[in-house]
């Protein structure tokens, strides 16, 4: 049956209004006749229009099926889709059918795809970002201070602070504003591997290949205590427990080549739990959403824990050789806690806490990125799992991709010392970034889209700026 009142919205709006009113004075007759292939036929012919059906990226129907003119294109459909959701607020939104994104006139799609209009079509819309990135296309700064390569880089939550790591066994925070040094932080022994920043931004740790993790305090650059020690080989990855689940922050989890990952309280100033298990060193973390750990492994396996008492939950088993990287759907998120593109200020940690190689989910969720050895970037469905495109460019390894906040860019970082911004839309090369003088280890997007950083080999930091 049709949704005669979402039918009515959009016609009140004006939005196809003639055929709207003429699908209307067929509806009593495809009704009674259960849209036969006669009557449907001749209702083609006679307003142009093709039945439809509009669903989310779940496979979820937004209403009943109904008829749209043929002429109709993105801007259209997005129209609808704002009327039938009873959006406050109107909304971005992309559509795709068959997995290819919508950007001519449905008449247009239907006669270059030779698609029948006797069957009912599937539309599938998603929504995009309400702010919209400019590709960085520049390098504003370069900025020396490191003695070794760049190992490490991260921008704190908000987009405001920027941290990186290094060979030269010193953590470094830079001014953004000025885009010199501000803060060099020393106290490791051995060189920083990892980096990061805790969801409210307050506390900023590093592991080391010593196998020592030392908290910060990004305000002063003074280490917040001694280090953390207890695992017995060099620290692979740092995970922060979401801000969402406990705010302020206080939690975190560290893995190790030594097979044990250990989550930490910056207050007590210790380790609370070991989560042992693995039987190869552990080579990334993650703390879930959810309330969950989920750690990858030598092993080839990924092994899900409990964070109160640190009990096993499940082991995910399937990969033929050691697990090297592992991404979640809400990693994007999770990094940036409470903050967004807008550059709010929360007052209070309950304020925040309302709000709710290398692969990396786009922030939306539609997206999966991979880099690889190969030179390439792939590009994956991220809600079927489809392979969709492999981006080209790179003459070297790939090290890291990072999104841009909206999800319509990915930029990727090479050993051939390029960073290459790729278009989602046209599946093409958007930009070519030259600039470093070595390999390019480690790069990080904004959360407020408007910089890159970049670090590596060669020991500097640049940030690329649109």
């Amino acid at each position: 049956m049709w949704g005669s009142t979402s039918l009515r919205q959009v016609k009140n709006k004006g939005i196809f209004k003639p055929r709207f009113v003429a699908i209307q004075r067929h509806r009593e007759r495809l009704v009674s006749t259960k849209h036969s292939p006669s009557i449907r036929k001749m209702d083609m012919e006679t307003v142009n229009n093709v039945m439809c059906q509009l669903t989310d990226r779940e496979g979820t129907a937004l209403e009943a099926p109904l008829y749209l003119p043929q002429d109709a294109g993105p801007q259209q459909l997005q129209q609808i889709v704002n009327e039938l959701l009873r959006n406050e607020e109107k909304l971005p939104y992309s559509f795709y059918i068959s997995d290819e994104e919508l950007l001519v006139p449905l008449e247009t799609y239907l006669q270059k795809n030779k698609v029948s209009v006797e069957k009912v079509l599937s539309i599938v819309y998603q929504p995009q970002a309400v702010f919209r990135i400019r590709p960085v296309n520049r390098c504003s700064a370069t900025i020396a201070g490191h003695k070794e390569p760049v190992l490490s880089v991260a921008f704190s939550p908000d987009g405001r602070h920027l941290a990186s790591g290094s060979g030269d066994i010193s953590v470094r925070l830079w001014d953004l504003n000025t885009q010199t040094p501000l803060f060099t932080c020393r106290g490791h022994k051995n060189w920083v591997l990892c980096i990061a920043w805790s969801p409210d931004g307050k506390h900023l740790v590093s592991g080391s290949k010593a196998g020592e993790l030392q908290c910060w305090d990004p305000q002063t650059g003074k280490p917040s205590g001694s280090p953390l020690v207890g695992h017995k080989q060099w620290i692979t990855a740092i995970s922060w427990e979401p801000v969402h689940l406990n705010a302020p922050c206080r939690r975190f989890v560290s893995a190790s080549e030594d097979q044990d990952a250990r989550i930490w309280d910056v207050s007590l100033r210790k380790c609370v739990i070991c989560l042992t298990g693995h039987k190869d060193g552990i080579t990334c973390v993650k703390w879930g959403g959810d309330g969950v750990i989920y750690t990858g492994s030598k092993d080839r396996t990924i092994k899900v824990w409990e964070t109160s008492q640190g009990k096993l939950i499940r082991e995910l088993k399937g990969h033929g050789n050691r697990v090297n990287s592992m991404t979640l759907s809400t990693d994007y998120v999770l990094r940036t806690g409470a903050f967004d593109h807008t550059g709010k200020i929360y007052s209070s940690p309950e304020e925040m806490k309302k709000l709710v190689n290398h692969v990396y989910f786009s922030p939306d969720g539609q997206w999966v990125a991979s880099a690889s050895f190969d030179g390439s970037v792939k590009l994956w469905n991220g809600v079927t799992g489809k392979f969709v495109a492999a981006f080209r460019g790179h003459v070297d390894y790939v090290y890291q991709i990072s999104w841009s906040a909206d999800s319509r860019l990915l930029l990727s970082g090479s050993k051939d010392s390029t960073l290459k911004v790729w278009d989602i839309r046209t599946r093409k090369l958007k930009q070519d970034l030259p600039g470093h003088a070595d390999e390019v280890y480690a790069i990080d997007w904004s959360p407020d889209g408007e910089k890159v950083a970049s670090g590596g080999k060669d020991g500097v930091l640049k940030l690329w700026m649109g």
